[in-house]
């Protein structure tokens, strides 16, 4: 048996599916989504629904100096009691390849409604989030971030 071209081939094959990975991020492009798409995406989970201002407080910077870590606070006033909670909260973002960036669940067990996260922003973009609420209200709030330095090789 010999070792060395079978070494030599594994080593091949490792190199060609590194190369077509490679191929395949640099053909498939950075897809953004649009404000359309956004507003596709909150009409798919709620259809036609009001949005009502307030409740909604999102904490992100004005200008962020890297997209690579971007934070992002939310919090919704809420007694978070049985009667009266917040049942979920989505941010969505208009830049970004998919635009809803992230959902968190919450019960009245939480005591609270509040989450951080870091999110990576590619160019200057609107960020929206949506408070949804236990007894069916949605509250909105959005903010613009903009980017000097893009997060997703910009």
């Amino acid at each position: 048996m010999d070792v060395t071209s079978t070494d030599h081939s594994r080593r091949e094959l490792l190199r060609l599916a590194a190369l077509a990975g490679l191929a395949l991020v640099v053909t498939s492009g950075r897809a953004e989504a649009t404000a359309d798409e956004v507003s596709a995406a909150i009409a798919k989970l709620y259809g036609d629904k009001k949005l009502e201002s307030g409740k909604v407080k999102l904490d992100v910077p004005e200008i962020a100096e890297n997209g690579l870590v971007v934070p992002i606070t939310v919090e919704v006033e809420s007694p978070m009691t049985d009667a009266d909670y917040v049942k979920a909260v989505h941010i969505f973002a208009d830049g970004n390849p998919l635009p809803n960036v992230v959902s968190y669940k919450f019960t009245p067990a939480c005591g609270k409604a509040a989450a951080s996260t870091r999110m990576r922003l590619a160019q200057t973009q609107n960020v929206i989030c949506i408070a949804e609420m236990s007894n069916g209200n949605l509250h909105r709030t959005s903010a613009a971030i903009k980017v000097t330095i893009g997060g997703c090789g910009g």
